[in-house]
């Protein structure tokens, strides 16, 4: 076991004062008001820290600038509604693949699927999400 492994299972040990007085000899300074639990990683995370290296500080910026526009995560995109009758094409390796919107699933190659995804992995071979491999979200 390393010398940082060892600290690390050592803080599980430590009483809520023990913790507090480890904060106050890392950090020179009061410890954050913040449940037990919450301290121990906070600790835990100094310790890693230390040993390995902070965050970047481009990712330690992003963090603050994003935790100060109110903490929310963006919303995600708005869901595609996909109507019956709504052709999808893409192709894939040189062939065409068209899907069509039915009202219980989607027709491709002369059979109806439940969903997009298994059209996918049918096509490609490998697990791909089927709205990302049709292009109807923002992330493909």
């Amino acid at each position: 076991m390393s010398r940082l492994e060892a600290e690390l299972a050592a803080l599980a040990d430590l009483s809520p004062a023990q913790l507090k007085e480890k904060w106050i000899g890392m950090e020179g300074a009061s410890p954050p008001s913040v449940p037990t639990a919450l301290l121990r990683r906070l600790l835990a995370q100094r310790l890693q820290e230390r040993r390995h290296a902070a965050l970047p500080a481009l990712v330690a910026r992003e963090l603050v600038r994003v935790t100060s526009q109110g903490g929310a995560a963006p919303p995600p995109p708005p869901k595609v509604q996909l109507t019956p009758g709504t052709r999808l094409v893409r192709e894939w390796n040189g062939q065409t693949v068209t899907v069509e919107v039915l009202e219980t699933g989607f027709a491709y190659a002369d059979r109806t699927w439940r969903s997009l995804s298994e059209i996918a992995r049918h096509v490609t071979g490998a697990h791909w999400s089927g709205p990302r491999f049709f292009g109807l979200t923002g992330n493909g």
